[in-house]
């Protein structure tokens, strides 16, 4: 590939085994940079670690990992640590999409799984990578937010979304003197399973690729 725009720096994206996610840890093995793709299934992550071999670009190291298992977030800051010692690139888009009902229909399991994985798995993966972006010279961390908050039946999602964004907006405070750069971006909407699982009747042709909206993200990287 003849863009190398980020050859040599150290990127680690959530959620990268499909839809946006997915689209910009392809994107960044395409222009140099050295990627931890992350994400739940493992399927997913083979087909983008395919994909990019057949295009040329820098093969990713692949991190089948669940954002709710504390022990294999808290290894993978050690283990990017013990690589590289840094981290200049985060970028997280996993989440976990409830199934849409009343606030009082919202069972314990829904809801303690949302928690996990948008809320308190932001801090979590905060807490795991914050000394490797403070290692980097000049780090980003973008965080995907999605305001839903108040809408009608989102009360499991927004809520937990809202928890991890608060999460972030804090952390953003409290280095605002460091040269990590904490970016929020609300994506355009997107054909993705997400997507789907709330609005199953949409039109996706309607929707932005998942491509186009990762060269809004890399924009955001390059400023």
């Amino acid at each position: 590939m003849s863009d190398q725009t980020y050859r040599g720096r150290i990127a680690l994206v959530t959620g990268a085994s499909r839809g946006l996610g997915f689209a910009v840890a392809r994107q960044l093995c395409l222009r140099g940079a050295t990627v931890f793709a992350m994400a739940r299934t493992l399927g997913g992550l083979e087909d983008l670690d395919d994909l990019v071999e057949q295009e040329g670009g820098l093969r990713p190291t692949l991190l089948p990992l669940d954002l709710t298992d504390d022990g294999a977030i808290e290894r993978l800051g050690a283990a990017i640590h013990e690589r590289h010692g840094q981290l200049d690139i985060l970028v997280h888009c996993a989440a976990d999409a409830p199934p849409l009902t009343p606030v009082g229909h919202i069972s314990a399991k829904d809801l303690d799984k949302a928690w996990k994985v948008n809320g308190r798995g932001v801090q979590q993966l905060i807490r795991s990578v914050d000394p490797l972006l403070r290692a980097s010279i000049s780090a980003k961390a973008v965080f995907m937010a999605d305001p839903r908050g108040g809408s009608s039946f989102f009360g499991a999602y927004s809520v937990s979304k809202e928890a991890g964004l608060g999460f972030a907006r804090t952390y953003a405070a409290e280095i605002s003197s460091t040269d990590v750069d904490v970016i929020f971006h609300q994506p355009p909407e997107m054909p993705t399973a997400l997507r789907a699982r709330f609005y199953p009747g949409q039109n996706a042709s309607k929707c932005t690729p998942c491509a186009t909206a990762a060269e809004g993200v890399l924009e955001l990287l390059s400023v």
